[in-house]
């Protein structure tokens, strides 16, 4: 599981007009017109054409938990493409993120300056360039580390030296031990 990729995701989802659809039935015969095809669905859900088909006809009502939730993330992976881009695009030039974390910041800083982990709740709004770099990072496959380090340093500049106002000397945020992330657009 991917934490800040899933984080993001699900704060772009918050943009959708039309809920996703609900039924196991439903949610296949999007997926079969999305990738044109029972096969290539097949594939995607590992699971065979045949299953695929007698979803599609109603005929199998209850997937397996597993089937079930790699049905549901696939849907609204491509659920209205139009909306997800137009909510990315306004976070990354003019929006901005908010993130919500309860998580271990630390930093690195000179010499006798206090720079011990501890645990912080922040909720922060990072600017739009943050977004833009985190939405940018995400669809060009980076890992959750990644974008945990993409988010330390918007934290570093937006919340530690409150955009230059302060601690000019910090080197380093470390984000550790993370209880709740949150993203909001």
């Amino acid at each position: 599981m991917s934490l800040f990729g899933d984080g993001l995701e699900a704060a772009v989802q918050e943009a959708f007009t039309r809920p996703a659809p609900k039924s196991a039935g439903a949610q296949m015969r999007y997926l079969v017109k999305q990738l044109k095809g029972t096969k290539a669905v097949a594939q995607m859900l590992r699971i065979s054409q045949r299953t695929v088909e007698r979803y599609v006809k109603d005929q199998i009502k209850k997937p397996r938990p597993d089937l079930a939730a790699r049905l549901e993330r696939e849907v609204k992976k491509r659920w209205q493409p139009q909306i997800r881009a137009k909510a990315r695009q306004k976070a990354a030039t003019t929006g901005g993120i908010v993130i919500d974390t309860r998580a271990r910041l630390g930093y690195t800083a000179p010499i006798g300056s206090t720079d011990q982990d501890r645990i912080r709740h922040l909720t922060v709004a990072l600017p739009p360039q943050y977004a833009a770099r985190l939405f940018d990072a995400q669809e060009a496959g980076a890992s959750d580390q990644q974008l945990k380090e993409i988010a330390a340093e918007a934290l570093k500049e937006v919340y530690f030296q409150d955009n230059g106002r302060r601690a000019g000397q910090l080197e380093e945020v470390r984000f550790a031990d993370i209880e709740h992330l949150e993203f909001d657009l």
